[in-house]
């Protein structure tokens, strides 16, 4: 509005200090209408559920997925978003082979869900004595977290069931049984796992 009157003015430079002290109120509302704009996906708003698994380069990439999960805690700690670890498998040396972690706020899916995919680190390792340097590999998978979901039918052949011994805090082995079990679903490569954890807290409880 301002510029149109500037335009119709003998003396345009005028409008010049007030047109100025618009522009940044107006540069703001742009990027909330663009930022809106870009996290307006059917799931966007939603919890996400992210997985991080260590991939090629043994321990390095084992304590790579630790520095990754570390990372998101803290942007989840400035952002106001709760999180929850929801399962962890720790490394035969260090770090994490992979971990779950759930975050609770809106719009979390529509921020985390740029990071699906491969990161890779490169640096001196310092689990190298000879100080040598070090590629290392960790995917991140990101999804929704569904409130309702339709009922899907799932064939019990196209499921892979594997065990595995749980985990506590701080990678402690939880018992010396395989109590943990993991479902894959083969047509989509879709994960689920659980663990039965032991805690005093759980033993003085139990019946």
């Amino acid at each position: 509005m301002l510029a149109e009157l500037a335009s119709a003015e003998a003396d345009p430079a005028a409008y010049e200090p007030e047109i100025e002290a618009e522009l940044p109120g107006i540069r703001a509302a742009l990027e909330q209408l663009e930022m809106a704009d870009i996290l307006s996906g059917e799931h966007d708003s939603a919890n996400a559920i992210v997985e991080i698994n260590a991939g090629a380069g043994g321990t390095e990439a084992c304590d790579w997925v630790t520095m990754l999960l570390r990372m998101y805690l803290r942007w989840a700690e400035r952002h106001n978003y709760q999180t929850e670890i929801l399962d962890e498998t720790p490394g035969d040396v260090a770090g994490l082979k992979s971990v779950t972690v759930r975050f609770v706020g809106k719009p979390a899916y529509g921020y985390l869900k740029t990071e699906r995919g491969v990161h890779r680190l490169v640096r001196i390792s310092p689990f190298d004595a000879n100080k040598r340097r070090h590629t290392s590999f960790a995917s991140v998978d990101v999804v929704p977290e569904i409130e309702e979901a339709e009922e899907v039918e799932i064939h019990p052949d196209e499921l892979r069931i594997d065990t595995f011994r749980s985990s506590g805090a701080g990678g402690q082995n939880v018992q010396k049984n395989e109590t943990a079990v993991r479902l894959t679903h083969l047509p989509t490569g879709t994960v689920v796992s659980c663990q039965n954890e032991r805690s005093q807290l759980r033993t003085e409880n139990s019946p």
